[in-house]
């Protein structure tokens, strides 16, 4: 897990992760977002020059157009608090939801 304030850190994370670096999107709590005001993409580049594991962003995620806008940048996006949201919401009926919320969300990237 890599956080904008571990600009240091950013390449010893990088050269000793497995599987994928989860790029944290924003400082703060969990949460959804309206706006992302991290600079991303060069956060993103110093992880590219130490690895080439994949890399996504989450936390505070929630519209398709954040989704698209990101993926331009990264391998991919993590989606959570507005699940979560969506079963509050629904209960045992949020399957369909997520199911459509997800589609939505990947049409777009």
């Amino acid at each position: 897990m890599v956080a904008p304030t571990s600009e240091e850190r950013i390449k010893i994370i990088a050269k000793e992760a497995e599987g994928f670096i989860y790029v944290v999107s924003s400082m703060g709590v969990t949460g959804m977002r309206n706006n992302i005001g991290t600079d991303l993409q060069n956060l993103i580049e110093v992880i590219r020059e130490n690895t080439n594991l994949p890399c996504f962003v989450g936390f505070g995620i929630n519209t398709p157009e954040q989704a698209a806008e990101l993926s331009k940048l990264c391998d991919g996006v993590i989606v959570g608090s507005a699940i979560v949201k969506i079963i509050e919401e629904h209960g045992r009926n949020a399957g369909k939801h997520i199911y459509d919320y997800v589609k939505k969300m990947k049409e777009y990237m």
